[in-house]
């Protein structure tokens, strides 16, 4: 039987996933060497800064980003470790989205 907690853990990270901007956001900040202020993310993602900001809120609930203050500034990095291109090869792989 799978724990309670895990189970709890789980789906926060599922539905961390279950949206395209969050995704959006994974994506820019996997293709990004250093860290992006959330103002940047919504100049990016055409957004504004309080939906971005709620949205990174939810990733960083999940464990997938990092936000460091930054003097009065919030920026966001990829979780350590995170992989989003492995991510989307493995789901290919097993055939749940398909391979571009």
């Amino acid at each position: 039987m799978i724990p309670e907690q895990r189970i709890a853990e789980l789906s926060g990270i599922f539905n961390a996933l279950g949206n395209e901007t969050r995704l959006k956001i994974l994506i820019i900040a996997s293709q990004n060497d250093r860290p992006l202020h959330i103002k940047a993310y919504a100049r990016l993602l055409k957004k504004r800064y309080s939906a971005v900001y709620r949205h990174i809120g939810i990733l960083r609930r999940a464990g997938l980003v990092t936000v460091y203050e930054v003097g009065r500034s919030r920026v966001v990095a990829l979780r350590k470790g995170l992989n989003i291109e492995t991510l989307f090869q493995t789901l290919a792989s097993m055939g749940i989205i398909t391979r571009e």
